[in-house]
Formats: structure tokens, sequence, C-alpha cells
């Protein structure tokens, strides 16, 4: 053991937390920081312990795993005061550190969140069959969380390799653990026939002999484990907190285990003196550039670039033949799992049973190595999708339902939509989420909603509602090649619907409109609405299908309405909130008579003819269909 080094990377984490500290209380710097002095020999131990390919996802209270692994201190003191030359390039402060050069796949501020995105490291590890394993880094108040527990499910279902690494340090925030948990921790993993060993977390000797021994049995049984840690942090939660809530005797009895000066025990006091001194330079000498240097900042042009990732520019060639809307999604799924080595799909019930709807049918005989069925944890394997995303996978989940998008709603608004910006393009998530939305199958209020609208406000998501099988396979296929997490929402009400579907080389453009059809009335809408407006309207007026509701076209929709007499609005969600609302926005610049059409706000009910009279249906459109033309034609 290299005590020497280990003493340094320890030495260097108290200092560069003290720094932050003493930078807080004196007002220099913005926001907050949730600093782990007293654990170092947990993050320097490790990272120690790991090889290089070992993937780790830190918590939020990241810096002492950033600093063990190899981040540059600068550049970590740059993100605390949030110029370019940060981490994160300023867009990540202290809770979200991601380093791609040094496996750090970035630190979550949601306790227990980060945990199912270790579970995608470790999934794209297995795939690749890569002699490396990933670490979700967890405390004890996160071991509460339904995402913790679905992913040990999970994890040993699938046998990642995985190791959960719990930082005991008694105190979830402010509550003690000897008050918010119940049982015991190593029972509660091994119930899930995960292995577990508890260590003295302040003991670099155990910790990095217990993680060599943890990494190995992981590759070597093809299993996840669980290492939990006994440790204390000498500090409050975050700047504010002054530690009321904890006893000053505790905290004395801590101080005398401080993990740096059982290091620093093993060296002679000349060597360990000048390197403290070494290092109370260094950082110094780096805060100091940092707080000169603050002002050099991201502009807010240069911001927008680590929203979206460059998009895919599709082509349209080749044959079209008839099928279903189910169909046309079938194919693209084949054909996406056929020509791409990184896709896979993962979900409940895809495999033999081929999905609620039959989409998915035999596509598990086809490719049993790309179709992955999981436990009911829907926040797990969207979160498994994202960290696969994250080392270059292209994985498909299926939500059996869109009503249980809110489920994996963390995963995908929290990470999917954010990576990419939280890392300043470090890394991205090219994940499909594929979701069955709307009514018209008697499925009843938590199955048949159209929740489209509560992603609206999330940047960084694409958000895709086809209304016919072309537009549904084509831009299914363009999803695939887009490097942003994508929502794509399938109205349940269409799967039966039949139309052309284009050849295998047909795609569309994600984020424009499709118009069609000619007259001085327009039609504007996106899935199953649009399909119906078709139905009734047939050729009397144009049409701007939206299928991309986000990012919005609005430069191709108002070029589409200019010089229109009327327009007609429709959608299948309730109108607060909506796309309705925005395109009315949009085109009133340029129409004065505009009607909408939507679902009412209300809770989708069973019966057969309440559902249809609350929601969008063919008779509404009829009668704004008799008062545009009827009357003219008498």
């Amino acid at each position: 053991m290299d005590y020497k080094e280990i003493y340094k990377a320890m030495v260097k984490s108290r200092y560069f937390e003290e720094a932050l500290d003493r930078a807080f209380k004196r007002g220099l710097l913005h926001g907050t920081t949730h600093l782990a002095i007293g654990q170092e020999a947990s993050h320097v131990g490790l990272c120690y312990g790991l090889l290089k390919g070992d993937w780790i996802v830190p918590t939020h209270r990241t810096h002492g795993f950033n600093i063990a692994s190899g981040s540059d201190v600068y550049r970590l003191f740059s993100e605390m005061v949030g110029s370019r030359d940060g981490i994160a390039m300023g867009l990540g402060g202290s809770m979200h550190m991601a380093d791609r050069e040094h496996f750090n796949l970035g630190s979550s501020a949601i306790v227990g969140s980060g945990v199912s995105i270790a579970g995608g490291a470790a999934l794209a590890l297995k795939r690749d069959k890569k002699r490396n394993i990933a670490v979700a880094i967890l405390g004890d108040g996160a071991t509460s969380r339904g995402n913790v527990h679905e992913m040990m499910n999970l994890s040993s279902v699938l046998g990642l390799p995985l190791l959960f690494y719990i930082e005991n340090n008694h105190y979830g925030m402010s509550s003690s653990a000897s008050r918010m948990l119940s049982g015991s921790l190593s029972l509660r993993v091994e119930s899930y026939g995960i292995k577990a060993k508890e260590i003295d977390g302040n003991d670099i000797d155990a910790v990095v002999e217990s993680v060599k021994e943890a990494r190995e049995y992981i590759l070597t049984e093809g299993k996840p484990y669980t290492l939990i840690l006994d440790t204390y942090r000498l500090c409050g939660h975050s700047k504010s907190d002054s530690c009321v809530y904890r006893d000053k005797k505790e905290e004395q009895l801590w101080k005398k285990r401080d993990p740096i000066a059982k290091v620093e025990a093993k060296l002679d006091a000349l060597t360990a003196n000048r390197i403290k001194a070494e290092l109370e330079s260094d950082v110094n000498t780096a805060f100091t550039k940092a707080i000169e240097n603050r002002n050099n900042v991201l502009t807010k042009k240069e911001l927008f670039e680590f929203v979206y990732s460059p998009s895919f520019s599709p082509k349209r060639i080749g044959k079209t033949h008839v099928g279903s809307y189910r169909d046309a999604i079938y194919e693209a799924l084949y054909e996406i799992l056929s020509e791409d080595d990184k896709a896979y799909l993962i979900g409940e019930d895809i495999g033999k049973y081929g999905g609620c709807f039959g989409v998915t049918r035999n596509l598990i005989d086809i490719f049993p190595e790309k179709v992955i069925e999981t436990p009911v944890c829907e926040e797990a394997f969207c979160g498994v999708a994202i960290g696969s995303a994250m080392l270059s996978y292209h994985p498909i989940v299926e939500l059996m339902y869109g009503d249980f998008v809110t489920l994996g709603s963390d995963q995908i608004i929290n990470h999917a939509a954010k990576i990419r910006f939280l890392s300043a393009g470090q890394f991205d998530a090219p994940v499909i989420f594929r979701a069955p939305m709307g009514g018209t199958t008697g499925h009843g209020a938590q199955h048949t909603q159209s929740l489209e609208s509560m992603f609206l406000n999330v940047a960084g998501l694409t958000i895709i509602c086809p209304s016919d099988p072309f537009s549904a396979k084509a831009l299914l296929k363009s999803a695939n090649k887009s490097n942003n997490p994508v929502l794509f929402f399938e109205h349940k009400g269409l799967y039966s619907t039949e139309g052309e579907i284009g050849s295998k080389d047909t795609y569309l453009p994600i984020g424009k409109v499709i118009v069609s059809g000619e007259g001085d009335s327009v039609v504007l809408g996106y899935s199953r609405a649009m399909c119906l407006a078709k139905r009734v309207f047939k050729n009397r007026v144009l049409y701007v299908d939206i299928p991309t509701i986000k990012p919005l076209d609005e430069e191709g929709i108002a070029n589409a309405v200019k010089g229109k007499r009327r327009a007609l609005i429709v959608q299948d969600a309730p109108l607060i909130g909506s796309v309705a609302e925005t395109i009315y926005r949009i085109i009133s610049k340029y129409i004065d008579e505009i009607i909408i059409l939507t679902a009412e706000d209300t809770q989708i009910p069973f019966s057969y003819e309440l559902e249809r009279e609350i929601l969008l249906n063919e008779d509404k459109l009829e009668n704004i269909y008799h008062s545009w033309f009827k009357t003219e034609e008498l």
C-alpha cells in the first residue's frame, strides 16, 4: 500500500473542502455545497481499489470522489465559481461534477437517483464484455428510496457488475440513521440475493482491500455486491448547517477517528509535513486562480449548445407498403435492432408476451440478446437505459402504459434531459422512451391519460406523437439516430389504423411539421386528434401535422398558416398548459378565426359513453366541418 500517495489524495481533498468552507463563509461563492470532511478514507479507498475503466456515480457530496479519481483541483474550483474553466463549464456547480476522462459519470443531486445510472453503466460494461465494474455510491439515507430497492432487485436479476457503495455517515441531512432506518442495512441488501460486507470506512486498509475483494467477486461470480462503510462527516450537511441535531461528545469521539490522522501515523513527520505544505500551497494557488478567472463565463448562446445534441439529417427514399400503426412501430424496432449493434429493448413483459399491445411480439425470438425483460421497476429500468446510453448504447424503453411515465419521470427529467447540460457536453443520453398513451380503450383514469403536456417545460427532451403509420415508423427510426432523449408517445387508439409505411431507408426530420392538403382553412394538431380530423375533413383543408411537439417547429407552423382564413386546433390532451395553447399563440398573429377542440379537463371515466364525450371525437369535428362547409354550400 502506497500510504504516501494515499495521504496526498486524502489531504488534497480535505484542503479543497476546507477552502470551499472558508470561501462560502466569506461570501465569495454562489449557491451551496455539501462537504464530506472526515470521509476521505471512503473516497480515496474506493478509487485506489478500482482499476482504469471502472465507472463511478457519486452522490451530491462528490468533491472527494472527484479528487480521488483524478479530477483537476483548479477545474473543480472553477466550477464552484461558475467559470468556463470548470469541470462542467460552470453549468453544474457543487452537486454535478461529471468527469469522463476519469470515468466519473457525474454526481446526482437527487438522493438515491444516480444508483440506476450506475446500473446502466454496469449493463453497458457487461454487454461490451469488459472486465470492469460500475459503482453506485449512496448514503444511508438513500437506502430508503424506492429506486435503490428497485435497482438492487434488478441488478441481482440481470447479474450486473455493480458495486453498491453505501457510506453510512449516520445522518441523512439532520435525521440520524438510528431513528430513520429499521433493521439492518446488510439484511436489507441480502434479501435481494446480494452479498454485503460492513467495514470501518475510516480505515484506509480495510476500504482498499474490501473494494478489491468486491471487485474480484463481482467479475468472478457475475453478481452485484455491496459494501457498507461506517464513517462520519465532521462537518454539517451543507454550508448553512450548524449541526444543532448532533451531540458534541459524539463529534469529539469521531474526530479522534479522523482517517487522515490514521494514515499520517504511518508516515514519518517530515514527509507528512512536507506533503501538507506542498498541497496547501497548490490548493490555495488553484483557488486564487479560479477566483481571478471567475468572470470568464459561458455566453447565453454557448449555454444553449448544451441543451440539445446536434440533430440528425434524415432522408426519405424507397417504396411504401400498407400496414397498421402497430406494424409500423414493429418494423422500425426490427430494423433498428438489425442495423444498430448498440440498440436494445428494455421493459416489462416485452418478451414472449409481446408487450401489452403486441408491438414487440416475436422480437425476443429474433434478437434474444437485445430484448431485456425486467421486473416492475420503471424508475430503475429507465435509469439503467440512461446510464448505458451515456456509455454509447441506444436503448429503447417500453413503458407499458403512458401513464407509467410518471414512475420513471425522475430519471427522464433529472437525468436524461439534463446530463448533456450538466456535463457540459461530456455525455449524451440517446434513449427512446416508448409509451402508449390516450383514451378510447376503457382502461379508466390511470391507464388512459394523455400526459405529454407535463413534459413540455423540460428542456433537453424531444417529444414525438405521430398520427399515422408512415410518420410513426419514419420518426422512430430518426429518433434512434438522435443523440437526444426522446419521449415517443404512441396513441393506443391508433394501433389498428392502416396506412402507408415507408421502407427501411425512410426517415423524417425530427422537429418539423408535415404540411399536406390545400385550402384557405387549416387544421393543426398531432397524434389521434389529427388522424380523426383527416377522416372528417378529407381533402377540404390544409393540414399541419405536428408530430414533434418538443422542440416545436414554430416557424413551420407560422409559415403554413399565413394568408389562411380560419383555423382549427385539435389535440387529445386537456387545453391548460398544452401544445394547443402554444399553437394558438403562434397563429393568432395571422388568423382571427380560430377554434380549439381538446379533451375536457377531467379524469378519464371508464364508461364508454362518458369517455367518448369528454375526449375529442368525430361528432365534435363534424360540427365544425358543417359550420365551415355545409353553410357555404347552402
